[in-house]
């Protein structure tokens, strides 16, 4: 079975529609790619996904259970965990603190314990900066507190929306290592993002959006020949 299966989904910010009879898969222990230019849709998936933006019409299932029609924290409790656009960590709070939020489901202090010491191990700066306020890290930092702070609920599907903002490109180079490892330790991935080269490079499977509508969509083997992802996309893309 799929772990996410979307079919003719219609969502938006409001009553305004921005996705259009959206239809996809994230099959099981998969690393997915979501390409488009800004205003695509990209980030409206990924919140209506989440149960931030609201269902319109279609469905959104994950593991066969419906989440459309849940609050956020249920998706959570589902284990569907959004890395945000834009990070959205509390600056004034330590990264532990910051850490520690990303589990706030749960009960279990071993648990939480021992997701601490995953998170600290797969980025040991986190470790280092255990105490200092979050808005002092580097941008880099940053992206790496906000995908610790997701893996604190050990998702089992984790989506990304534009984790490449505002960073050098080797910096994201290394967040797609580490996105690695988590997807080698169980977690399917889907990552929206613009750097189409990059992400046919990580995912195993495409979709592009254009205009709230899917335009297109393959394996990223394919997708790397084809001529529309090279004039629209990769042209215009840093290596």
């Amino acid at each position: 079975m799929p772990t996410l299966e979307i079919n003719s989904l219609t969502s938006g910010y409001s009553n305004i529609p921005v996705l259009k009879e959206i239809s996809l898969t994230v099959p099981e222990h998969s690393i997915v790619g979501i390409l488009g230019a800004n205003g695509a849709g990209k980030s409206a998936l990924l919140r209506a996904i989440s149960a931030l933006n609201p269902v319109h019409s279609g469905s959104i299932q994950f593991d066969g259970v419906e989440l459309g029609a849940m609050t956020a924290e249920r998706v959570v409790g589902e284990g569907v965990i959004q890395v945000p656009q834009g990070r959205l960590l509390f600056g004034s709070m330590s990264v532990r603190e910051n850490l520690e939020l990303g589990a706030f489901l749960q009960t279990d202090r071993a648990f939480i314990r021992e997701r601490l010491a995953h998170v600290c191990h797969l980025f040991p700066v986190l470790a280092e900066r255990a105490n200092q306020a979050a808005a002092y890290l580097s941008g880099g930092e940053q992206q790496m507190l906000a995908v610790g702070r997701a893996l604190m609920s050990k998702p089992r599907l984790l989506l990304l929306d534009e984790p490449s903002l505002g960073l050098a490109p080797k910096i994201f180079d290394l967040i797609l290592d580490k996105l690695k490892d988590i997807h080698a330790a169980g977690a399917s991935i889907l990552i929206a993002e613009q750097n189409a080269r990059k992400v046919l490079r990580f995912a195993q499977y495409c979709y592009v959006l254009q205009n709230g509508s899917i335009a297109f969509h393959g394996t990223t083997e394919s997708l790397k020949n084809d001529v529309r992802i090279e004039q629209s996309y990769l042209g215009a893309v840093t290596k």
